[in-house]
């Protein structure tokens, strides 16, 4: 490969040669700079033209300073680099921060930097992981288990152990000495509503005067969105020419997509249009935060459980609909509740099997009664 042409400046010691710029159309100058320094020649980059507004003027500037010692040479600023990532104690806390600046930052790690900050960082956040003892894990857990579920406590302990696990990977820290136990989570809900129930519900939405809570709840039912994905829902969002959904920025934190059936579709297309670009907007027609108190109403006049969820219990009931009919694999269902693991749809798995019982058992019959036919 030819050497590329050097180029001198009135400035002693400044050259720039030619390079490719940062858009890949055209050229700009890349500065370099050339002195002594302990009686050895040292020749490096001073920097680009317009990706580091780099001058010629500039460059004589940086040259003079690291010939006087005020400013270390590259190749010292890689040594002293390296040196400082060697001496650095990788504790969860700078773990934590390295995790971080990998991630884009969705409402998901939002979330867990929250969980984070405020029940691992105030003990174990200047720790190595090979540090951490046993008793201090039970303790946490213990702590947590007075005032929050079993699952966030399980979750919260996770959250230590992704951590720990992402730093091993990248062989910045030992792993735990030890296995965190976790609690026993018995809390996974499935809501779901009776005939009866859905039809004094639907009555309810019907009789409502609030028009986005009521057009919400349906929504939900005909989709399973969850109350999160109804908020951020724009116009632009919904394709009526190939009738999908796009779930902007979901619980997963990839975007979506779900079929729009036609009662969705239908919903949509009469649903009352403001200037927003939010189908459910909230005041001055910006993104809603809370529609509580609206669906509360709503479901309370329907006469529901008190424990049921107006919005997520509809999300259960949508996906036990879907499930107990026999009709949907879970693979299908996962897709159409966006769910990031085949796990999370598994607490449906035995509305499914029920469903696959009951078709089993009319082949039972339909059989008994010609083999009894045949016997008479």
């Amino acid at each position: 490969m030819p050497r590329q042409v050097r180029h001198k400046t009135k400035y002693q010691g400044v050259f720039f040669i030619n390079g490719t710029s940062v858009t890949g159309k055209g050229t700009e100058k890349i500065f370099y700079i050339h002195y002594r320094k302990s009686n050895k020649l040292i020749e490096e980059k001073a920097g680009k033209q317009y990706q580091e507004n780099m001058t010629a003027a500039k460059a004589s500037r940086i040259r003079a300073q690291r010939i006087e010692g005020n400013e270390p040479s590259n190749q010292e600023k890689r040594i002293h680099k390296r040196e400082s990532e060697q001496a650095r104690r990788w504790t969860l806390d700078f773990l934590w921060d390295d995790y971080k600046a990998g991630k884009p930052l969705t409402k998901s790690l939002k979330s867990d930097d929250y969980l984070f900050q405020k029940y691992i960082k105030p003990r174990f956040g200047s720790k190595l992981p090979d540090e951490i003892e046993p008793v201090e894990v039970d303790k946490l857990r213990a702590a947590l288990l007075k005032t929050k579920s079993p699952q966030t406590a399980k979750y919260v302990l996770c959250l230590i152990r992704r951590t720990v696990n992402f730093g091993v990977k990248r062989q910045q820290c030992q792993k735990l000495v030890f296995t965190i136990e976790m609690p026993k989570v018995h809390n996974l809900k499935t809501e779901d509503l009776t005939p009866n129930e859905l039809e004094r519900l639907l009555k309810a939405i019907e009789e409502d005067p609030h028009i986005i809570a009521a057009n919400m709840m349906r929504l939900v039912l005909f989709t399973g969105m969850r109350r999160g994905e109804l908020f951020q829902l724009k116009w632009d969002d919904l394709d009526y020419e190939r009738n999908f959904i796009h779930i902007r920025n979901p619980k997963g934190g990839v975007d979506q997509k779900i079929p729009m059936n036609d009662s969705a579709k239908d919903l949509l297309l009469h649903h009352p249009h403001s200037d927003s670009p939010f189908v459910f907007p909230g005041r001055g027609g910006n993104q809603r935060s809370d529609i509580k108190h609206q669906v509360n109403r709503i479901k309370e006049r329907a006469g529901l459980p008190k424990d049921f969820r107006a919005l997520h219990g509809l999300r259960h009931f949508y996906a036990s609909m879907l499930a107990s009919s026999g009709e949907v694999d879970l693979y299908t269902l996962q897709k159409l509740l966006t769910h990031k693991s085949p796990q999370m749809t598994q607490r449906y798995a035995h509305l499914r099997d029920d469903a696959l019982r009951k078709a089993s058992n009319v082949a039972d019959s339909i059989l008994n009664d010609a083999l009894s036919k045949t016997s008479k």
